[in-house]
């Protein structure tokens, strides 16, 4: 099964604004969620720029690995 099957992204922005206008002090918090239980499995409280390119690569990684494969990726294993 693929990973975005086992896991969802919560993405939480301090601001309105695109990430290429937001202000340098703009935290956004990126959580991966276990679809299974609801739990938080990974988490972090990024600067604006970091963590839309980490969001970036979780998606692709998502789509692309099986769960297992995710886990190992990400060190929940």
């Amino acid at each position: 099964m693929k990973a975005n099957r086992a896991f969802e992204l919560i993405v939480t922005r301090d601001g309105r604004e695109p990430t290429f206008l937001a202000d340098p002090t703009r935290l956004d918090r990126v959580e991966v969620v276990s679809v299974a239980d609801g739990e938080v499995v990974l988490f972090w409280e990024l600067p604006a720029k970091e963590a839309a390119r980490l969001l970036r690569k979780l998606r692709e990684e998502l789509v692309s690995f099986e769960v297992e494969e995710f886990k190992r990726a990400w060190g929940l294993e």
